[in-house]
């Protein structure tokens, strides 16, 4: 059984650069790899706000995930 994250931290398990959105998926019980193609998706049609921007605020935002983040 996949681990979950109880609330919204970084995640440990599905990093490709920070675990932002790894950590989204986790804490949602999505896809890593699906997540992060709607963020992309949805980055290029929304051109008022930068994709990079959003990811790099909640790569400051959000806290990294330890071991006793997961359920």
């Amino acid at each position: 059984m996949a681990q979950s994250l109880q609330k919204l931290h970084r995640s440990r398990n599905h990093r490709m650069i920070a675990g932002v959105m790894g950590g989204i998926a986790e804490y949602l019980g999505w896809s890593p790899n699906l997540t992060r193609l709607l963020f992309i998706g949805i980055s290029t049609l929304v051109a008022g706000v930068p994709g990079i921007l959003i990811y790099v605020i909640l790569w400051l935002i959000m806290p990294n995930a330890s071991q006793a983040s997961y359920r």
